[in-house]
């Protein structure tokens, strides 16, 4: 028999927890399923760089915000989805995640190209299960309300790049913007220029960086 590793990671620990009890009780012929959890991106990370030299895992599932909505990190569920990539492609990448509006997902769509993505309020037995045995059979698997998103895509595609994060990044955590330029790679001009792009993508043209700060959040940017 098969033996099919999975890695679930999520900050939420009876969530992940829950997540491991349902996919290692799944019936799936020829294969034998064990699940590795993380509930940190350091944690997450180091499992990720040691499948490397050892076993790989099959399926990844990640959380987007690995953190408390009113905390900012510097690193989330996508960042962790551009290294699995990186590292080890192939493993088959699933998002699971509270975040369902087309920006966040559009940006994942675009940074890591998941093998899936489930909005965490469409998850069930049924779906965790769908999804594991679509991935393995080569086909991408999205819940109802990514599909949604996904459809809304087509008409707005709008994308993030690691500029315009790390501006977002830096202004939540106090940096002033006169001081940006000592942070990222841009001059102040493209600075204030990008900061004007984010408000209006945000709809926060009209207001000011702190409401830019929480559109950013709500979204999962941030």
């Amino acid at each position: 028999m098969k033996t099919l590793r999975i890695l679930a990671v999520d900050d939420h620990e009876m969530t992940m927890l829950g997540y491991k009890f349902i996919l290692e009780r799944i019936v799936f012929d020829d294969y034998n399923i064990i699940v590795d959890t993380a509930n940190t991106y350091e944690s997450a990370k180091e499992k990720i760089e040691e499948s490397v030299y050892s076993f790989k895992y099959d399926i990844i599932f990640l959380d987007v915000q690995l953190f408390p909505p009113n905390e900012s990190q510097p690193h989330n569920g996508e960042d962790l989805g551009m290294l699995s990539r990186k590292l080890v492609p192939d493993s088959k990448i699933i998002f699971m995640s509270s975040f369902s509006d087309n920006y966040r997902i559009n940006s994942i769509l675009k940074s890591v190209d998941p093998d899936g993505y489930m909005v965490k309020t469409d998850i069930d037995p049924k779906s965790l299960e769908a999804a594991v045995k679509t991935v393995v059979a080569e086909a991408p698997y999205y819940s109802s309300k990514a599909l949604s998103a996904i459809r809304k895509k087509m008409s707005n595609d709008i994308t993030l790049d690691e500029n315009d994060k790390k501006i977002l990044y830096h202004l939540s955590i106090g940096t002033k913007t006169k001081d940006l330029e000592n942070h990222i790679e841009l001059s102040s001009s493209s600075i204030e220029n990008r900061k004007r792009h984010l408000k209006s993508l945000f709809g926060t043209e009209k207001e000011n960086d702190l409401a830019l700060i929480l559109a950013a959040k709500n979204r999962g940017f941030i």
